[in-house]
Formats: structure tokens, C-alpha cells, sequence
């Protein structure tokens, strides 16, 4: 579960630096399939589409990846489960579930363009980022074996 958690860690970090290059080198344009959609989850889908089919590198490699790191939260749920460490379970249920509302405000960003979504979105990447960080904590002060010492330092 720790190398998950570590790889959830590495992935996090280089979504927010795919979204900053996004942030500041692509424009999105007002008009794309999806913008400003009468039915959100519609004009989400479309837009999120759009981004990964037609939009420039950064923005594409940010939705991909997003879309990836919303569903690797979710396989870290089960592993959390089969653990069988409380704590475990619930930082991983809350990464993911932050993780889902980041992507919902990405959708939500490309669908509008209003920063509160942007701004939301990389709130909730820094929460969801303590929550793995949380696990490995957890992970790490986990008891030793009955007749093994941990090494100090």
C-alpha cells in the first residue's frame, strides 16, 4: 500500500504542474464543444472530450492524467480496505473523494472559464495531497512483528 501511496503522491505532484503550465500557457478558447452547457454533465463530458482530443498538450495531458488519478483514488480505496487499517481507510476514501471534486471543478473550469473553479481545483489537490501523505504516516507507524525491533533513526 506505501509504494501506491507514494506513486498517488508523484502523480498529484505532476498533475499540478501540468495544470500550472495549463494556467499559464493555454488559453481556453470561450467557444468549444461543451462551453457554457445547458446540462452540466453533458457540456462536461464534452468539454473534458474535447480537451483530451483537440486541446493543446498541457491542457490534454491534465485531463488525461486527472481522469487517471480519479480512478487510481479508488483502486487505493480497495487496497486501503485490505489493509485492514482504519486510518488508512479513510485518508483514502477522502483523497478520492477530493480528487473527484478537483475534477468536477476542472470539467467545471472548462465548461465556464471562472477562476473560482480553478482556485477550488487546486484546493482541493492539496487536500486530497495531505490525505496520501496521511497514509504513508499511518503506513509507517504501523506496529512492528511481535519479536522484531524497529530500527531507530
Amino acid at each position: 500500500m506505501a509504494w501506491a501511496a507514494l506513486i498517488m503522491i508523484g502523480a498529484l505532484l505532476a498533475q499540478f504542474v501540468l495544470g500550472m503550465a495549463t494556467n499559464l500557457f493555454v488559453t481556453i478558447p470561450a467557444r468549444h464543444p461543451g462551453a457554457r452547457p445547458g446540462n452540466y454533465f453533458t457540456g462536461s463530458g464534452q468539454s473534458v472530450g474535447w480537451a483530451i482530443s483537440s486541446g493543446p498538450l498541457a491542457l490534454a495531458a491534465h485531463a488525461t492524467l486527472g481522469i487517471l488519478l480519479v480512478i487510481t483514488g479508488f483502486v487505493l480505496i480497495y487496497l486501503a480496505a485490505s489493509s485492514g487499517r482504519r486510518g488508512v481507510v479513510i485518508a483514502s476514501v477522502l483523497g478520492a473523494l477530493l480528487i473527484l471534486g478537483a475534477a468536477f471543478n476542472g470539467a467545471s473550469f472548462l465548461d465556464f472559464n471562472h477562476d473560482s473553479s480553478s482556485m477550488i481545483m487546486a484546493g482541493l489537490f492539496a487536500a486530497a495531497l495531505a490525505c496520501y501523505v496521511v497514509v504513508l504516516f499511518q503506513l509507517n507507524d504501523a506496529p512492528a512483528p511481535a519479536g522484531t525491533r524497529r530500527p531507530r533513526g
